[in-house]
């Protein structure tokens, strides 16, 4: 009797294990579809003609620095997830990037489920991750390091003890409307305050929600807010994170507001080490990017930092 107890215990134990394995899956950030020989624009309008086959809308896309694409796509059933889901806007949308990394062209995306997530979003959009793999494929997911992150993980993330989680955003301006709100972020944008521009604009369907992507150009080589200052610091992995791009302002029942950077930045980088490593790729190094981030997006949402 006490040999079939303990090898009962024994068996319950180990299916125990299996499941919480099971259920503690290892998830990141991107995935990469594959590799070529071909050049960037080449590249990019064979994947826009692979994603609209299917399924995916393109919304927008743009060229943050030299040799690097960003497209940005969504469907029908992703802005109903990002419906369903409180500050669902950031989880709209789908990026995929285009990316000259040495001898060939990377093309890679950011992975729905991690995403969803970290964004707390009502589902697990696995079904968007198998139509962007149906579309495009998948080689492998990259992004996190030697970190091994579950979505019970992402779901309560931060970077560290004192750092911003997902419901700790920048509050960026407030209006009397959504519609005036959305006007203010379309003028500004259009107008380049704060060295931004529109990318993409999705309105998420039954509720007063509008996610905008913005391309932060800065105002010089030197300032902190811009996308190729801070990605030519820590970006410097293979495959390259470039799908990271762009940021988000988020207007919701005329507010607006953003992840903040510290959060934003370091999902994408869970890795990063703060202060040293082999590549000089720290969060130090873009200690200057947060706070000029916010003060960006804070004009390009209308109001002055």
């Amino acid at each position: 009797m006490t040999r079939l107890l303990r090898k009962t215990l024994i068996t319950g134990l180990i299916l125990a294990v299996s499941t919480g394995a099971a259920l503690a899956e290892v998830i990141k950030p991107f995935v990469l579809a594959g590799t070529s020989g071909g050049d960037v624009a080449t590249v990019s309008t064979e994947v826009k003609s692979k994603l609209t086959a299917g399924g995916f809308e393109v919304v927008g896309e743009y060229s943050p620095y030299a040799d690097t694409n960003i497209i940005i796509v969504t469907n029908d059933a992703q802005k109903g997830y990002a419906a369903k889901s409180e500050f669902g806007g950031y989880g709209a949308i789908s990026r995929v990037s285009i990316t000259r990394n040495g001898d060939s062209t990377e093309v890679s995306y950011t992975n729905p489920v991690y995403m969803a997530a970290a964004y707390r979003m009502a589902v697990d959009m696995a079904d968007i991750r198998a139509k962007l793999e149906s579309a495009l494929g998948a080689k492998e997911e990259f992004g996190t390091g030697d970190k091994q992150l579950s979505a019970d993980d992402m779901r309560k993330y931060h970077y560290t003890v004192m750092m911003e989680y997902f419901d700790d955003p920048s509050t960026l301006a407030e209006y009397d409307s959504q519609a005036e709100a959305v006007k203010a972020v379309e003028d500004s944008l259009a107008a380049g305050a704060g060295g931004a521009s529109k990318v993409y604009r999705v309105d998420i369907p039954g509720k007063d929600e509008t996610v905008f992507g913005v391309a932060l150009a800065g105002a010089d080589a030197d300032d902190c807010s811009g996308d190729e200052y801070i990605m030519g610091r820590i970006d410097k992995g293979s495959p390259r994170s470039s799908a990271h791009l762009p940021y988000e302002i988020v207007v919701t029942d005329g507010v607006a507001r953003a992840l903040y950077a510290r959060f934003r930045i370091a999902i994408n980088w869970p890795h990063l080490p703060m202060v040293a490593s082999e590549t000089g790729a720290t969060f130090m190094s873009i200690m200057c990017s947060p706070g000029a981030i916010e003060e960006a997006l804070i004009q390009a949402s209308g109001e002055e930092p």
